[in-house]
Protein backbone atom coordinates (compact mmCIF):
# COMPACT_ATOMS: atom_id res chain seq x y z
CA UNK A 1 0.00 0.00 0.00
CA UNK A 2 3.25 2.28 0.32
CA UNK A 3 3.56 2.95 -3.19
CA UNK A 4 -0.53 4.61 -3.63
CA UNK A 5 -0.62 6.57 -0.16
CA UNK A 6 2.86 7.99 -1.33
CA UNK A 7 1.65 8.41 -4.77
CA UNK A 8 -2.06 10.16 -2.65
CA UNK A 9 0.18 12.88 -0.96
CA UNK A 10 2.41 14.04 -3.41
CA UNK A 11 -0.27 14.81 -6.03
CA UNK A 12 -1.68 16.39 -2.87
CA UNK A 13 1.33 18.39 -2.20
CA UNK A 14 1.22 19.35 -5.65
CA UNK A 15 -2.46 20.40 -5.72
CA UNK A 16 -1.91 22.89 -2.72
CA UNK A 17 1.13 24.48 -4.05
CA UNK A 18 1.36 28.38 -3.46
CA UNK A 19 1.32 30.45 -6.63
CA UNK A 20 4.70 31.05 -7.44
CA UNK A 21 4.92 34.88 -7.74
CA UNK A 22 6.79 36.78 -10.89
CA UNK A 23 5.61 39.96 -11.77
CA UNK A 24 3.12 41.98 -9.16
CA UNK A 25 3.29 45.89 -9.41
CA UNK A 26 2.50 48.70 -7.37
CA UNK A 27 4.93 51.60 -7.14
CA UNK A 28 4.80 53.84 -10.11
CA UNK A 29 7.80 54.51 -12.47
CA UNK A 30 10.78 52.42 -13.40
CA UNK A 31 10.37 48.58 -13.42
CA UNK A 32 11.34 47.37 -10.64
CA UNK A 33 14.43 44.76 -10.27
CA UNK A 34 15.48 42.19 -11.26
CA UNK A 35 13.11 43.64 -14.60
CA UNK A 36 15.57 44.71 -17.16
CA UNK A 37 14.79 46.36 -20.77
CA UNK A 38 16.59 43.83 -23.38
CA UNK A 39 16.69 45.74 -26.49
CA UNK A 40 17.03 44.51 -30.30
CA UNK A 41 20.11 46.16 -32.21
CA UNK A 42 19.11 48.57 -34.33
CA UNK A 43 15.43 48.75 -33.04
CA UNK A 44 13.93 51.82 -31.49
CA UNK A 45 13.18 50.28 -27.96
CA UNK A 46 9.37 49.61 -26.49
CA UNK A 47 8.99 51.84 -23.49
CA UNK A 48 8.32 50.39 -20.56
CA UNK A 49 7.09 51.61 -16.72
CA UNK A 50 5.42 50.69 -13.79
CA UNK A 51 1.62 52.62 -13.85
CA UNK A 52 -2.36 53.00 -13.28
CA UNK A 53 -4.06 51.61 -16.28
CA UNK A 54 -7.86 51.07 -16.47
CA UNK A 55 -7.17 51.20 -12.58
CA UNK A 56 -5.21 48.72 -11.98
CA UNK A 57 -1.25 49.37 -11.41
CA UNK A 58 0.91 46.92 -14.15
CA UNK A 59 3.64 47.04 -16.42
CA UNK A 60 2.56 49.42 -19.15
CA UNK A 61 4.30 48.59 -22.61
CA UNK A 62 4.35 51.62 -25.18
CA UNK A 63 4.89 51.28 -28.24
CA UNK A 64 5.75 53.64 -31.66
CA UNK A 65 7.29 51.48 -34.31
CA UNK A 66 9.46 49.85 -31.76
CA UNK A 67 10.31 46.50 -30.03
CA UNK A 68 12.42 45.45 -26.88
CA UNK A 69 11.37 42.51 -24.19
CA UNK A 70 10.78 43.47 -20.57
CA UNK A 71 12.37 40.22 -18.85
CA UNK A 72 13.51 39.00 -15.87
CA UNK A 73 15.11 35.87 -14.53
CA UNK A 74 12.98 32.54 -13.10
CA UNK A 75 13.03 29.68 -11.43
CA UNK A 76 9.96 27.20 -12.11
CA UNK A 77 9.30 23.66 -11.05
CA UNK A 78 6.88 22.77 -13.67
CA UNK A 79 6.18 19.60 -12.47
CA UNK A 80 4.70 21.42 -9.04
CA UNK A 81 3.22 24.54 -10.44
CA UNK A 82 3.10 24.27 -14.64
CA UNK A 83 0.54 26.73 -15.34
CA UNK A 84 1.21 30.37 -16.09
CA UNK A 85 -1.61 32.83 -15.19
CA UNK A 86 -1.45 36.67 -16.25
CA UNK A 87 -3.64 39.74 -16.96
CA UNK A 88 -3.36 41.94 -19.46
CA UNK A 89 -4.71 44.75 -21.43
CA UNK A 90 -4.38 46.52 -25.24
CA UNK A 91 -5.89 49.73 -26.21
CA UNK A 92 -6.49 47.20 -29.54
CA UNK A 93 -4.46 44.69 -31.67
CA UNK A 94 -1.86 45.49 -34.24
CA UNK A 95 -4.08 46.11 -37.48
CA UNK A 96 -1.63 45.27 -40.30
CA UNK A 97 0.01 41.82 -38.24
CA UNK A 98 0.16 38.61 -40.02
CA UNK A 99 1.80 36.16 -37.78
CA UNK A 100 2.56 33.50 -40.75
CA UNK A 101 5.07 36.78 -42.37
CA UNK A 102 8.69 38.20 -40.94
CA UNK A 103 7.02 41.21 -42.29
CA UNK A 104 3.95 41.38 -39.63
CA UNK A 105 5.38 39.50 -36.99
CA UNK A 106 4.13 41.96 -34.72
CA UNK A 107 1.43 42.00 -31.41
CA UNK A 108 -0.61 43.91 -29.41
CA UNK A 109 1.03 42.25 -26.49
CA UNK A 110 3.00 39.30 -25.74
CA UNK A 111 3.78 36.89 -22.70
CA UNK A 112 7.48 35.31 -23.06
CA UNK A 113 8.80 32.18 -21.66
CA UNK A 114 12.50 30.91 -22.43
CA UNK A 115 13.77 27.75 -21.89
CA UNK A 116 16.87 25.72 -21.34
CA UNK A 117 17.73 23.04 -22.88
CA UNK A 118 20.27 19.83 -22.27
CA UNK A 119 22.83 19.66 -25.58
CA UNK A 120 21.40 16.29 -25.81
CA UNK A 121 17.87 17.36 -27.15
CA UNK A 122 19.37 19.84 -29.30
CA UNK A 123 20.66 18.33 -33.13
CA UNK A 124 23.90 19.45 -34.14
CA UNK A 125 22.51 22.00 -36.62
CA UNK A 126 20.15 23.75 -34.30
CA UNK A 127 22.94 24.04 -31.65
CA UNK A 128 25.11 26.07 -34.51
CA UNK A 129 21.82 27.84 -35.34
CA UNK A 130 21.51 29.03 -32.19
CA UNK A 131 25.48 29.98 -31.81
CA UNK A 132 25.02 32.27 -34.63
CA UNK A 133 21.77 33.68 -33.56
CA UNK A 134 23.38 34.49 -30.43
CA UNK A 135 26.21 35.60 -32.36
CA UNK A 136 23.78 38.34 -34.32
CA UNK A 137 21.38 38.88 -31.89
CA UNK A 138 23.68 38.20 -28.48
CA UNK A 139 23.50 35.98 -25.73
CA UNK A 140 19.70 36.72 -24.64
CA UNK A 141 18.37 33.71 -27.37
CA UNK A 142 17.19 30.64 -26.06
CA UNK A 143 17.44 27.36 -26.77
CA UNK A 144 13.62 27.15 -27.02
CA UNK A 145 10.64 29.68 -26.13
CA UNK A 146 6.86 29.72 -25.73
CA UNK A 147 5.13 33.53 -26.81
CA UNK A 148 1.78 33.74 -25.67
CA UNK A 149 0.30 36.38 -28.07
CA UNK A 150 -3.00 38.51 -28.43
CA UNK A 151 -3.40 38.28 -32.25
CA UNK A 152 -5.25 40.25 -34.60
CA UNK A 153 -7.46 37.77 -36.62
CA UNK A 154 -5.90 33.78 -35.78
CA UNK A 155 -8.38 32.02 -33.71
CA UNK A 156 -7.61 31.11 -30.21
CA UNK A 157 -5.65 28.53 -29.82
CA UNK A 158 -4.45 28.61 -32.70
CA UNK A 159 -0.32 27.42 -32.20
CA UNK A 160 2.53 27.69 -35.13
CA UNK A 161 6.17 28.27 -34.87
CA UNK A 162 7.43 31.76 -35.27
CA UNK A 163 8.29 32.90 -39.18
CA UNK A 164 11.88 34.53 -37.08
CA UNK A 165 12.61 31.06 -35.53
CA UNK A 166 11.55 27.32 -35.47
CA UNK A 167 13.05 27.76 -31.96
CA UNK A 168 9.85 29.99 -30.78
CA UNK A 169 6.41 28.54 -30.59
CA UNK A 170 3.83 31.25 -30.81
CA UNK A 171 -0.07 30.69 -29.04
CA UNK A 172 -2.43 32.67 -29.72
CA UNK A 173 -4.02 33.42 -26.50
CA UNK A 174 -5.95 36.24 -27.43
CA UNK A 175 -7.06 37.69 -30.75
CA UNK A 176 -9.37 40.69 -32.45
CA UNK A 177 -10.47 43.66 -30.32
CA UNK A 178 -13.49 42.33 -28.65
CA UNK A 179 -11.80 42.61 -25.46
CA UNK A 180 -9.80 45.26 -25.67
CA UNK A 181 -9.66 48.21 -23.39
CA UNK A 182 -9.98 45.96 -20.85
CA UNK A 183 -8.55 44.17 -18.30
CA UNK A 184 -8.40 40.25 -19.46
CA UNK A 185 -7.24 37.20 -17.65
CA UNK A 186 -5.60 34.13 -18.86
CA UNK A 187 -4.27 30.84 -18.09
CA UNK A 188 -2.46 28.67 -20.02
CA UNK A 189 -0.56 25.32 -19.35
CA UNK A 190 3.28 25.80 -20.22
CA UNK A 191 4.46 22.64 -19.22
CA UNK A 192 2.24 21.23 -21.51
CA UNK A 193 2.45 23.97 -24.44
CA UNK A 194 6.22 23.60 -24.11
CA UNK A 195 6.32 19.47 -24.52
CA UNK A 196 3.96 19.61 -27.36
CA UNK A 197 6.11 22.48 -29.53
CA UNK A 198 8.95 20.32 -28.36
CA UNK A 199 8.25 16.75 -29.09
CA UNK A 200 8.61 16.23 -25.08
CA UNK A 201 12.21 17.37 -24.99
CA UNK A 202 13.40 18.29 -21.57
CA UNK A 203 13.83 22.04 -20.82
CA UNK A 204 13.74 24.26 -17.80
CA UNK A 205 11.68 27.76 -17.51
CA UNK A 206 14.87 30.48 -17.03
CA UNK A 207 13.57 33.93 -18.40
CA UNK A 208 10.12 35.12 -18.51
CA UNK A 209 9.25 38.64 -20.53
CA UNK A 210 6.83 40.69 -21.92
CA UNK A 211 6.73 42.57 -25.34
CA UNK A 212 4.53 44.85 -27.04
CA UNK A 213 5.83 45.61 -30.35
CA UNK A 214 4.93 47.43 -33.95
CA UNK A 215 8.90 47.35 -35.59
CA UNK A 216 7.80 44.89 -38.51
CA UNK A 217 4.51 46.60 -39.14
CA UNK A 218 5.33 50.48 -38.19
CA UNK A 219 2.86 50.66 -35.68
CA UNK A 220 1.64 52.28 -32.39
CA UNK A 221 0.24 51.64 -29.49
CA UNK A 222 -0.26 50.42 -25.78
CA UNK A 223 -0.44 47.68 -23.65
CA UNK A 224 0.35 46.63 -19.82
CA UNK A 225 0.52 43.59 -17.99
CA UNK A 226 -0.06 42.71 -14.18
CA UNK A 227 -0.45 39.98 -11.34
CA UNK A 228 2.23 36.95 -13.54
CA UNK A 229 2.60 33.89 -11.44
CA UNK A 230 2.32 30.15 -12.01
CA UNK A 231 0.08 27.71 -10.29
CA UNK A 232 -0.44 23.84 -9.57
CA UNK A 233 -2.77 22.45 -12.38
CA UNK A 234 -5.98 22.42 -10.59
CA UNK A 235 -5.53 25.30 -8.51
CA UNK A 236 -7.25 28.42 -9.48
CA UNK A 237 -5.20 31.43 -10.68
CA UNK A 238 -4.39 34.36 -7.55
CA UNK A 239 -7.38 37.04 -7.78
Amino acid sequence: MRGPVVGILAAALVGNASPSWIGRFSNPGAPPDPWRTIAYPGERPTRYRVAMVAGRAALEATVDGSMALMARPITVDLTRTPVLCWRWYVDAPVAKADMTKKSGDDYAARMYVAFDMPDSALSGSTRLKLRMARGMFGRHVPDAAVIYVWDNKHAVGTARKSSYTDRSQLVVAESGAGRARGWVSERADLAEDFARAFKNQPGKPVQLAVAADGDNTHSKGRAAFADIHFVARGEPCAS
